[in-house]
């Protein structure tokens, strides 16, 4: 199993936030996907917000959240919003 700091845009403080949800491993965020991971760190921790989405999107396809396209983060925007909801 890899260690969550090794993906893209995970650092310290958010694998210690995601190892507390049962998150312990990158293979477990992938397989989880990035709005299972968000919505049980919004439980635990409800001041994430959007750009911790983004993170987490960013990890699961390994690139810079950044990077993410205008639709993808539309998307992710829209999931977060209905959380809030």
């Amino acid at each position: 199993m890899s260690d969550l700091t090794s993906m893209r845009n995970i650092g310290k403080e958010m694998a210690k936030k995601l190892e507390s949800i049962g998150i312990d491993s990158s293979e477990k965020l992938t397989q989880s996907g990035s709005r299972q991971a968000f919505l049980k760190l919004k439980q635990a921790y409800p001041n994430v917000c959007l750009v911790h989405l983004y993170a987490l999107e960013g990890a699961v396809r390994d690139v810079e959240f950044n990077s993410l396209s205008k639709e993808t983060k539309m998307e992710l925007k829209e999931f977060s919003d209905y959380l809030k909801s």
